[in-house]
């Protein structure tokens, strides 16, 4: 069917390839293109490169379709005709198939002319010419033409020097001088007139800041001596003076500091009643601030904390914005409405402040269902759903309800290395629980305050309650349960702190198949470092009791900065106040760790860090960086203890080293176990990881973006081989360098603006297990090694290679 329906489309595309043309008006032809043809100046000879692509980006309309020289489009449009009903089938499939022709005419040729004299008048390219002329086909039965532009460049001006202009000492003006310290004008620059643009927005801001309310970057003038060159001898030729200054036609109003005077407050309760019975139902006056709030809905300190204003204070555009956020912050409110009156008495330097609310609903249900793909070769879904309530005690709390269910499933891989009895054993998953968050816009702390003048976001106190069950079908499950209370505040909007001073964690595995754990045990192919892992997975019981500090810092860039960066740190600690109230086992078992409620204390300390640095190398191609660093060392009674590991690291995966499967590498030059994956799958954790990540991302459409990449790192452990349960290769030394892993490959993104779909293909570069490796003929026998670089191994023809060695990572999202 669908074969008989491409002959049928070629059938008719070729009968009618030809018709388009009687649709053509005479004189006529379809524009199918452009050309720029950039001249750079023969006397001065500047650098031009990139100014075609630019110049041709300015072109239009865009050029209609064409299949080999044929407007397809065009000719479905006409082929189609006229709909009769503009919401009819037949408009749907002209508007799809179609596409109106535009024809290619001088007088357009000469609009994208004028156009691209003025982009490079902006640019710099001052005194620089553009001619357009339209080229016909010299197929004359096809009808059609392109638009081609000669460009005359002439070298570029840079900015020689800046000033500002002042005519006297007044208060505006030496705000307006000081705000010259943080010009985006530099020296040497070319001039620009998107930088002109972005210098008097920088201006208008930083004046706002200062109480000048009714200021407009519109009354900023800049202007341009392109002369200097030829009055000083000592410059260069294309250089100019940049001159900026206030119009002389501003208004005195937008030259003076304005003061708040009150604040009003209208929750929204009562948005409907007339002007003047709002005014008389207003509370009282407190702190400058009148709330109208005739529902008593909320407590009236919410807004006191949100907004920073106070009577007397000075207007800045921070606080507003600020003041803004907070509100919308609160997720209580459908919109927030501001604004500023200037009161109404002769010279007035005062303002108020209103702010009309619109309340959400109190209680809202959402479900979310989900899948997933990992390079591990598990697939699966997760349905969410999540109760809210709003304004719980009136405070513009937050709780929240969640319950899930998910479940993840072995697609394929090595799941035939197994025996037939061991296919599913420990290769399928589910996971069920429910989470129970309650946020407070405050501190929850005695005899603290926050000061809302001072800080750039409200601070939150969290409490959430954690159950979860997790599921290894056919194994064991594994039941947590997790109480936190924790802080989060930021005094900057580029620095974020989340402080969690109490945390409980209980950890407990049961729902033991013995069955299945008999067969795994007794099977006389079963490596015996996995019986033993098995054996302390299923005994394992941990009470954790500890705090945690994590930061989060993102500079904001400036203007037309090419680098960004970002950096978030953590430090976790615990079990030490707990172990204070825990006590030994009775003997035989006094030499094991102290136990709290009969269970195993763990006591650790735990540091993270996180470096991101992007560079935009051009428009469409940017530099993306990661550096992972991170530790967790159990100390004191833990000492003998294996790391639980929902608090260890481990390599590999889509956001990863993207060239080994997840939980697949490492540690250190511990081979993969192809047994072991078939029994448990990849379980490989450990207690460091180091892994650094770089790759190009490169733009092609608005939808279509591609990248080349490449990732190093792996994961070591601390203390013996007896408390890791595996061989000496997976402890850190010094060497550690030598057993980094080392991948790369290219990736796909289409990106959706609501999401990225992100399809990443890798394979190894270095295999750090071949630095050590077991004999076959003698396992019992010394390591061997060999190069661990295995570029001499790809061989994209052999089946057996592709299925091990080339990585297809399927993820929502860039991976950093």
């Amino acid at each position: 069917m669908k074969n008989s329906l491409f002959v049928i489309l070629v059938t008719c595309l070729f009968l009618g390839g030809c018709s388009v043309n009687k649709y053509v008006p005479a004189g006529q032809s379809l524009y199918v293109g452009s050309k720029v043809n950039v001249q750079p100046d023969t006397i001065s000879k500047p650098n031009v490169s990139g100014v075609a692509d630019q110049l041709e980006g300015l072109v239009k309309p865009p050029p209609n379709a064409t299949l080999f020289g044929f407007a397809w489009k065009v000719w479905f449009y006409y082929w189609i005709g006229e709909p009769k009903d503009e919401g009819g089938l037949r408009s749907w499939f002209r508007d799809k198939l179609g596409e109106e022709p535009r024809f290619a005419t001088e007088r357009v040729a000469d609009i994208n002319a004028a156009n691209m004299v003025s982009f490079l008048d902006n640019e710099g390219y001052y005194r620089s010419s553009v001619q357009g002329k339209i080229v016909n086909s010299k197929k004359q039965k096809r009808r059609t033409a392109t638009m081609e532009f000669d460009a005359y460049v002439m070298p570029r001006y840079v900015i020689n020097e800046i000033s500002y202009m002042v005519p006297d000492s007044s208060l505006f003006n030496r705000d307006l001088v000081k705000a010259k310290e943080k010009t985006v004008f530099r020296k040497g620059d070319p001039i620009r007139l998107d930088v002109v643009t972005t210098e008097r927005t920088r201006i208008d801001q930083e004046l706002k800041g200062k109480g000048y309310y009714f200021f407009n970057p519109d009354y900023l003038i800049v202007k341009i001596d392109s002369t200097i060159g030829r009055a000083d001898s000592t410059l260069g030729p294309q250089q100019v003076n940049v001159f900026l200054e206030v119009k002389k036609e501003t208004a005195q109003t937008s030259l003076k500091q304005y003061f708040i005077n009150n604040i009003f407050v209208n929750t929204g309760t009562e948005e409907n009643q007339s002007a003047d019975t709002v005014v008389t139902s207003r509370g009282r006056l407190r702190r400058g601030i009148q709330v109208t709030d005739p529902g008593k809905l909320y407590k009236r300190r919410i807004f006191y904390d949100a907004i920073g204003f106070r009577r007397g204070n000075m207007y800045t555009n921070t606080m507003h914005e600020v003041s803004l956020s907070r509100l919308v912050n609160l997720q209580n409110f459908r919109f927030v409405k501001n604004r500023f009156d200037l009161v109404p008495r002769s010279d007035s330097a005062l303002l108020d402040v209103y702010y009309d609310l619109a309340p959400m609903k109190k209680k809202s249900l959402q479900t979310t269902l989900s899948a997933s793909t990992k390079s591990n070769n598990l697939g699966g879904s997760q349905l969410d759903v999540t109760w809210r309530n709003r304004n719980t005690f009136k405070g513009a709390e937050m709780l929240s309800v969640n319950a899930y269910f998910g479940f993840d499933v072995q697609l394929g891989g090595n799941r035939a290395e197994a025996t037939s009895d061991f296919r599913k054993i420990g290769n399928e998953y589910i996971r069920y629980g429910a989470r129970a968050d309650l946020s407070f816009p405050r501190f929850i702390i005695p005899f603290s305050r926050i000061r809302p003048e001072k800080s750039q976001a409200l601070p939150k106190t969290i409490l959430s309650l954690n159950y979860e069950n997790r599921v290894q079908r056919g194994l064991y499950t594994t039941t947590s349960i997790r109480a936190d209370w924790s802080y989060v505040w930021s005094k900057k909007s580029e620095v974020v702190h989340t402080l969690t001073p109490f945390s409980i964690n209980y950890v407990q595995t049961g729902g033991i198949n013995t069955e299945n754990l008999d067969k795994i045990i007794f099977n006389p192919s079963t490596n015996p470092l996995d019986i033993d892992r098995i054996y302390k997975i299923i005994d394992a019981k941990y009470f954790i009791a500890g705090s945690n500090y994590s930061i989060s810092y993102r500079p904001t860039p400036r203007p037309f900065s090419k680098n960004q960066f970002a950096l978030t740190g953590g430090l976790d600690y615990g079990g030490n106040l707990l172990s204070l109230f825990a006590k030994r086992p009775l003997p035989p078992d006094d030499t094991l760790p102290k136990e709290f409620l009969k269970v195993p204390v763990f006591q650790y300390v735990k540091v993270d860090g996180d470096i991101r640095y992007y560079r935009t190398l051009t428009p469409s191609i940017k530099w993306a960086n990661r550096l992972l660093v991170g530790m967790i060392k159990p100390y004191g009674n833990s000492r003998t203890m294996p790391t639980p590991q929902f608090k260890q690291y481990f390599g590999g995966g889509s956001t990863g080293i993207r060239a080994f499967r997840a939980r697949s590498l490492g540690p250190g030059a511990v081979e993969p176990d192809t047994a072991s994956f078939a029994l448990l799958g990849y379980q490989q954790f450990a207690d460091i990881r180091l892994e650094f990540n770089t790759e190009f991302r490169i733009k092609f459409t608005n939808i279509i973006n591609g990248a080349v990449f490449m990732d190093a790192g792996n994961i070591w452990s601390f203390g013996d081989t007896a408390r890791i349960v595996s061989d000496s290769r997976a402890l850190i030394s010094k060497d550690f360098m030598k057993q980094v892993a080392v991948g790369g490959g290219i990736g796909l993104r289409l990106d959706f603006s609501f999401l990225v779909f992100r399809l990443d293909v890798a394979t190894p570069f270095r295999k750090p297990w071949y630095t050590q490796y077991k004999n076959v003929e003698n396992p019992d026998g010394p390591y061997l090694s060999k190069s661990p670089w295995v570029f001499n191994e790809i061989n994209f023809r052999s089946k057996a290679w592709r299925r091990e060695n080339l990585i297809l990572n399927i993820a929502v999202g860039l991976p950093f």
